[in-house]
């Protein structure tokens, strides 16, 4: 199929390579036919000289004659080798350019097979300089772009696939036991027993919940209900939710919200979600005698909120990572200690469609962490709506 590719395309370079030539022979026999006998009556001038031919007579006028058909003879010989040369030299280059048009292609064409089979790792040959790389190139670098990409998404695949296996094997693996238990004899059959058996199928439920959640919102398939709110009013149902937890571990939750705050353009249940979970984490990895501050304010026609705790900390190497899913800072963290890792990478979803920017902060173990995100203002929101 690749030879018959090449061959195809040698003809078609040639044929255009042809059609040139034949343009400018015919170009060319034309002009002469215009040109050449003016160009040799100038040239038997200077020769012979105008009165010099004109006492030959008749015999003058032969030999004129008879010089102009060799001139042009002489003119069309040197034109059918000139054709002729050209003729080969398009063929010549034509395959030339075929093979470097259809090498690379070759290459790719090997390699995109290697990588349908599930070799991902496959890359094509790239140029030393990209900057001075020809279209080809330009291709080539492209294609191992897009190789790079499918085999971070395999292994995204194959990550996502291990995490949830290990999330779901936890909860079932308890419940397994606490059965086998029973049916043995070896647990008691009391309210005792059957609560953690509870407590496992419960927590293999959120997990379920947190799964479904995940999916919707890294595909998009949700809906906004975007309306103007007052952060302050965000901020209390919160703390109204919280309270008790945070009075229950003896951890002081203290607000810092300026007046006059523009409202912001939001979702009020998505928003919610994303400060229960920052606000839920800091209290849960805070000791008892700490503190958590959830802080608002105002920053480039922005509104930012911010969830400082004084709690564990978070190492620095984390931090690129603390949104990705399934990802736990302490691995041996059980799902009920240190959660599955899918709640800041919803909440990530959900600010990022906000419009609005989350990132994390932190200066190490036992120094406390810093959750901070951005949500546009309606009076800003309103302006670029307007604008576009």
């Amino acid at each position: 199929m690749l030879r018959a590719f090449r061959r195809h395309l040698t003809f078609k370079i040639f044929l255009s390579y042809l059609l040139i030539i034949l343009i400018g022979a015919i170009i060319l026999v034309i002009s002469a036919e215009f040109a050449m006998p003016r160009a040799f009556n100038r040239h038997l001038s200077y020769m012979m000289g105008d009165e010099s031919i004109l006492l030959m007579g008749k015999m003058g006028h032969f030999m004129r004659a008879n010089l102009y058909n060799n001139y042009r003879d002489a003119f069309t010989e040197a034109l059918t080798y000139a054709a002729l040369a050209a003729f080969l030299s398009a063929l010549l280059v034509s395959i030339l350019i075929s093979r470097q048009i259809v090498s690379p292609i070759q290459s790719m064409k090997h390699a995109s097979q290697k990588i349908a089979d599930g070799h991902y790792e496959q890359r094509v040959p790239t140029p030393a300089h990209p900057k001075d790389a020809d279209e080809l190139a330009q291709l080539a670098l492209s294609f191992n772009q897009m190789a790079e990409q499918l085999s971070e998404t395999e292994q995204l695949r194959q990550n996502l696939i291990a995490d949830i296996s290990h999330e779901l094997r936890t909860p079932l693996t308890a419940i397994q036991g606490s059965m086998e238990g029973l049916i043995d004899g070896v647990l008691p059959a009391s309210p005792e027993t059957f609560l953690t058996v509870y407590q496992e199928a419960d927590r293999l439920k959120r997990l379920v919940n947190d799964l479904q959640e995940l999916s919707r919102v890294e595909a998009g398939s949700y809906s906004l209900d975007l309306k103007p709110i007052a952060a302050a009013q965000l901020i209390q149902n919160v703390v109204d939710r919280l309270s008790f937890q945070f009075e229950d571990k003896g951890v002081l939750i203290d607000i810092e919200i300026p007046e006059n705050l523009p409202d912001v353009l939001a979702d009020k249940d998505r928003i919610l979600q994303v400060l229960l979970n920052l606000v839920g984490n800091a209290l849960q990895f805070t000791p008892t005698g700490g503190k958590v501050t959830i802080s608002v304010s105002l920053q480039e026609k922005k509104i930012q909120f911010t969830i400082i705790d004084s709690g564990i900390g978070i190492p620095p190497e984390h931090l690129p990572h603390l949104f990705d899913r399934f990802y736990r800072v302490d691995k041996s963290r059980s799902r009920t200690a240190g959660g599955s890792g899918i709640g800041l990478t919803i909440a990530r979803y959900l600010v990022e469609a906000h419009g609005g920017k989350i990132y994390a902060t932190s200066q190490g173990i036992n120094a406390g962490s810093q959750f901070t995100f951005t949500l546009p203002t309606a009076a800003l929101a309103r302006f670029r709506t307007n604008k576009s």
